[in-house]
């Protein structure tokens, strides 16, 4: 059995506590992205992300920071399967505690049980089940932060990582059943089935594996370690317990985002979800620089560039999605906000 990264003595150390993802997500990151051809300082600057929290494995990332500077990787690499690649050659234990906590486990099932009942606690705001299908498990992953909209290679990072856990134990040919991603299909889509070796559906419904059941019997882990998985599992947990405060200015963004649907957000129904009275929320937003009608208008301008950036949607079907009655208020409010139609705005970013 080889040597563990982590110490039974380290392990007992206070750890600062983690309000998004531990950056041992992150593990290789700038190595990873020079090797795409990427400038590591832009992408980091841009993303708002400091390399010096990259070298300590149980400090805390801003999860939407953490899901930006895989995108911005990708568009400043001109790698679009940034997050594939590089979960191709992430090794769980590259992934810190988390990676311990499936590699110490007893078997492979075990495993990822184990591994699913962590994740909570390395990565906030987030959905993460190991669900039984009958033959199969399946191994469902979606980001459920409400200020992120653009996380595809955070996906496919992630179903990347739990693929290399199952391979770990299995070995470079074992293959999923079939995977599925919520995003549309890439240019490159080819390379997925190459990565998975097997069947790869996007647009779906959440990010999943399905895992043939009769793979798992009998398996166990090779580096199988009782006393290693409780300290590892005491830690995660013991981080992710000690979250910090919830912002309300994302929580509020979130509502509205579920609000514009059905029309014009009334700040009525945001403040009653959000259990506090209108005037509480006003006061709130205003110690947060903002106005109701302000973070109104932010949530549409964001959603609107995330409809933008998906060439298979109609320009026409997005006014409703947006809380518009009328295609002209949408394109009014667009030229509003940056100067060109919708269109135009596709087709320059094109």
């Amino acid at each position: 059995m080889s040597q563990p990264l982590f110490s039974p003595s380290g392990l007992s150390l206070p750890l600062a506590s983690n309000i998004g993802v531990l950056s041992a997500a992150a593990s290789g990151l700038g190595r990873f992205i020079g090797d795409q051809g990427g400038d590591i300082d832009r992408v980091f600057g841009r993303a708002g992300i400091d390399p010096e929290r990259l070298l300590h494995p149980t400090l805390s990332l801003a999860l939407t920071n953490y899901c930006q500077v895989l995108e911005e990787a990708a568009r400043q690499s001109g790698c679009d399967n940034f997050g594939l690649r590089y979960g191709e050659q992430f090794r769980p234990r590259e992934l810190g505690l988390l990676g311990y906590v499936g590699l110490c486990s007893e078997t492979l099932e075990e495993a990822l049980k184990n591994f699913a009942a962590a994740f909570p606690y390395h990565q906030h705001d987030t959905l993460i089940r190991l669900v039984d299908c009958g033959e199969c498990y399946r191994f469902d992953y979606q980001v459920r932060h409400g200020a992120i909209l653009d996380r595809r290679q955070d996906a496919e990072l992630t179903l990347g990582m739990a693929l290399n856990l199952m391979r770990h134990a299995l070995g470079p040919e074992w293959a999923p059943r079939a995977v599925s991603f919520e995003h549309a299909r890439p240019e490159g889509w080819q390379e997925h089935g190459r990565v998975f070796d097997a069947p790869v559906l996007f647009q779906r419904g959440c990010n999943s594996m399905l895992i043939p059941k009769r793979d798992l019997y009998g398996r166990q882990m090779p580096e199988r370690d009782a006393n290693l998985l409780f300290l590892v599992q005491d830690v995660i947990r013991r981080l992710g317990e000690q979250g910090g405060a919830p912002n309300l200015v994302e929580d509020a963004g979130t509502q509205i985002r579920l609000a514009l649907a059905d029309g014009e957000p009334s700040l009525e129904i945001i403040a009653e979800q959000l259990e506090l009275t209108t005037a509480g929320l006003q006061r709130r937003l205003r110690e947060a620089g903002l106005s109701f009608s302000q973070l109104v208008e932010n949530t549409r301008r964001e959603l609107a560039l995330h409809y933008l950036r998906q060439p298979q949607r109609p320009i026409s079907e997005l006014a409703p999605l947006l809380g518009y009655s009328e295609t002209s208020a949408f394109s009014r409010a667009f030229r509003r906000w940056f100067g060109v139609s919708p269109r135009q705005w596709r087709s320059d970013a094109s």
